[in-house]
């Protein structure tokens, strides 16, 4: 059985982080399927999924590193080329991946302890998000 889902984020961009594991567990558990996969997708070259613990540090931490990474006062081609200034978001978004599958077993995702599902939000502007979910298994 394959049940697909949309749900929609409003976010601030500048490396925003979102915990978006609750609205993953909604959806599997609206799905009716007990046990299987769930794929968590961000349509769009500006945004990744990952975990992480969410929590304050962790959150800044990895923030930082990105700008260790991929600052966003570099030269970059794509904002010669395109003229939006977002190149670093385009390459942290690449760097990170767009895309996260989970198992779950009866209804529950398999996650750690503090490990949550986050969306993250490199533009460099606010957006209207929308994340794809597509819950796989019986």
């Amino acid at each position: 059985m394959i049940a697909t889902a949309a749900v929609e984020v409003r976010t601030q961009g500048n490396g925003q982080v979102l915990d978006i594991t609750h609205l993953v567990v909604d959806e599997v558990s609206q799905s009716g399927i007990r046990g299987g996969i769930v794929t968590v997708f961000c349509p769009g070259a500006t945004g990744a999924v990952t975990t992480i613990e969410f929590e304050e540090g962790a959150v800044r931490d990895f923030n930082r590193l990105f700008d260790e990474i991929a600052a966003p006062d570099r030269a970059y081609a794509h904002n010669i080329l395109a003229g939006d200034r977002n190149g670093h978001s385009h390459v942290r978004a690449a760097l990170l991946g767009p895309s996260l599958t989970v198992p779950f077993v009866d209804g529950k995702l398999i996650l750690g302890m503090w490990q949550e599902i986050v969306f993250v939000d490199f533009d460099n502007r606010p957006r209207q998000r929308s994340i794809v979910l597509q819950i796989m298994g019986e």
